[in-house]
């Protein structure tokens, strides 16, 4: 089975066993809707779930005291592939877009998705080009005119200076 990372424990929480964790993710209420995660290899059931700021605090079964609590500081938290939640129509997970082929209005392929930056404004693709260079297209409905995920491809409008690198 596939594990998908979704956060670090980051600290131990008072005296009780709860740790505080650091989401990857843009929704954590996802922890809510689970009833366990992975530390590393370890399945833990989880037995609550609260918000500090923007991080979550969980209580994990078996981990009772601060030092079961800092045991667990550093390690990532993982869920199965079977505790995705389904997505709405045109959106996607960003581990299914890594790799994907990037093509321009005519069909060319200029490169390869890299990674997804994600900030405040808006995410930026960073694409490997054909050089082997790297740039950033902004992925916004403007530039982004197609994503086909079965066949393995985002079709993109250039804009002026992205492929003079």
């Amino acid at each position: 089975m596939e594990k998908i990372k979704i956060g670090q424990i980051v600290n131990a929480v008072a005296l009780k066993g709860e740790v505080k964790v650091y989401n990857y993710s843009d929704y954590k209420e996802r922890f809510e809707e689970l009833d366990y995660i992975y530390a590393e290899e370890n399945k833990i059931k989880i037995e609550n779930v609260r918000y500090m700021k923007e991080m979550i605090i969980l209580k994990l079964e078996g981990i009772n005291d601060r030092n079961g609590a800092e045991a667990l500081k550093g390690k990532d938290v993982y869920i199965g592939e079977d505790q995705l939640r389904a997505l709405p129509e045109d959106t996607y997970y960003i581990r299914d877009l890594i790799g994907l082929e990037i093509k321009d209005q005519d069909n060319q392929r200029i490169g390869v998705l890299k990674d997804v930056i994600q900030n405040s404004a808006q995410d930026l693709y960073e694409i490997e080009l054909e050089n082997k260079k790297i740039t950033l297209l902004p992925a916004v409905e403007e530039f982004i005119l197609d994503i086909n995920v079965q066949e393995k491809f985002i079709k993109v409008k250039l804009i002026e200076g992205l492929l003079d690198l």
